[in-house]
Parts: structure tokens; C-alpha cells; sequence
């Protein structure tokens, strides 16, 4: 992707979430209906809404791009470039007044991606993640985007979802590394790996993700110092195990990988 091309699809990204932001802010703790899909989890006016605006932004700049959003599918299938977008990751946190969710998008170079952006439109915190380029944090509190240097389990601050999501995992691996870590915290959603390249947190173990759920992840993972895989250690792939494992740096992956692929038969 030449560089020219890059900073135009960066600025239509930047685009659709302040296009997001300004449709979810005004619905978070005010009164609207939840409906449950198909699979149980919730949405909302806001998802919906905000996910056409992003559509209808691509369909403007970029129409021979492909799109593929939570709420609306798949629209141009064969397109080398395709946008993966996920209006409100979080929608329980959403819909229960807790600002621990965002806005995830994510552009995709023949399955690679390329571009990622997390944005928190209650406390207006964005990260915004370019392959091969250190990743930009804003946020009216100031801060940057640098993984903490954390290389023991021991040490690690780990994260993850919700127990629920656990139930989904395919080994119990992920109790023996709970078990190694310092302390276990649930909860965030995509904000969890913002705090983890912000240095908050040094290890998520997830499992059940859907590729617009880590997609965007992994530039912004990247650029701020961490590593993000599957829990095998292999590339994350949309016909993959739905495992996610993200640390702070190379090291701490490395020792959670082994770690995980050694107890996976309990």
C-alpha cells in the first residue's frame, strides 16, 4: 500500500469514528429498547445506527471496497481492501451505563490487517494503529501508546471478557496461566486492549472472537510494543480458533504461549 494511499484510507477511518462517536454519545444511559439477536447478545438503536453511517461513508469514498459489519454483513466479497466494522463492541457495557466499550475499525489488505482504530466516544480516548507505524493514543487526558515491559508471569496484569466467554475456550489452558499471573481482572472488551497498550494491562486471554472483534486489534496491539496471536502462537485468521492472546511484549506472548500449549490437555 503506497504511502499516499494509506494516509487517505487512515483519514477515512478517523472519519467514520468521529461519525460513530456522534451517534452513540447522545444514546449512552439515555432510554432505548434492547433487542436480542440470535445468538443472545444485545443491540441497539446505537449499533444499528452507527454502523449505516460508517457504511454510507465507505459507499461515498470508497465504494469499490469491501465492507463487513456486525450488524449489516458482507457487501463486496471479492474486493482486495475490506473494511471490518464493529459499531459497539460491548453493547452489555453499552447498555448498562459502563464506559468500557468502543467503536472497532479495521481495513484489511488481502486478509491482512493493515489499519486499526479503537474509539471510547464517552470519554473520547482513540487509538489509531497503522501497520508498521507506532501507534497514536489521543485522549483529553494526554498519554501514549507504549506496552509496559513486563516479561514475568508472575508480574502480569491478565484480563479477559467475561468468565462466560471462557466457557467457549477450546482447552483449560487458560486456568493454569490465571493461576501464574498476579492478578486476574474481567471485563473491557476492546477498551481492555487499549489499557493493554497503554501499559495498564499485560495479558488478555479470549476466546469466541469474531474477526471484526480482533481485527482492528492487532495495529494498534502492534504499534504500541505488544504482540497479538492466537493462543497457539499462530496468526489470527478469520477461518481460525476463535483464540485470541495478547500481550505486552514478545517476551511475556512467548512464555504464555508455552505455557498455554502445555497444559491444554488438562
Amino acid at each position: 500500500m503506497k504511502p499516499d494511499t494509506c494516509d487517505f484510507f487512515r483519514d477515512v477511518a478517523v472519519m467514520m469514528a468521529d461519525a460513530a462517536r456522534t451517534v452513540i454519545r447522545p444514546w449512552f444511559r439515555a432510554p432505548f429498547d434492547v433487542v436480542s439477536k440470535a445468538d443472545k447478545s444485545p443491540v441497539t438503536v446505537a449499533d444499528r445506527t452507527a454502523e449505516r453511517v460508517m457504511r454510507a461513508i465507505l459507499a461515498e469514498l470508497l465504494p469499490e471496497h469491501g465492507v463487513f459489519g456486525e450488524e449489516f454483513g458482507l457487501e463486496n466479497e471479492k474486493a482486495r481492501y475490506r473494511w471490518l466494522l464493529d459499531p459497539v463492541d460491548g453493547t452489555r457495557s453499552f447498555v448498562t451505563g459502563r464506559p468500557l466499550f468502543g467503536t472497532l475499525i479495521a481495513l484489511l489488505e488481502d486478509g491482512e490487517p493493515v489499519i486499526g482504530l479503537i474509539d471510547q466516544a464517552v470519554t473520547q480516548e482513540r487509538w489509531l494503529g497503522v501497520k508498521g507505524q507506532k501507534t497514536l493514543f489521543t485522549s483529553p487526558l494526554g498519554g501514549n501508546a507504549q506496552t509496559r515491559a513486563c516479561h514475568e508471569l508472575a508480574q502480569a496484569e491478565m484480563s479477559c471478557t467475561s468468565p462466560e466467554m471462557l466457557e467457549m475456550a477450546p482447552h483449560e489452558g487458560w486456568k493454569v496461566l490465571k493461576q501464574n499471573t498476579a492478578r486476574m481482572t474481567w471485563g473491557g472488551d476492546c477498551y481492555a486492549y487499549g489499557l493493554l497498550a497503554l501499559g495498564q494491562i499485560d495479558l488478555i486471554t479470549e476466546c469466541d472472537m469474531n474477526p471484526w472483534d480482533w481485527a482492528a486489534l492487532v495495529p494498534v496491539i502492534e504499534g504500541a510494543g505488544g504482540k497479538i496471536t492466537a493462543w497457539d502462537g499462530s496468526s489470527l485468521r478469520a477461518d481460525g480458533d476463535r483464540t485470541v492472546l495478547a500481550a505486552g511484549n514478545a517476551v511475556l506472548h512467548e512464555k504464555a504461549v508455552r505455557m498455554l500449549r502445555s497444559s491444554q490437555d488438562i
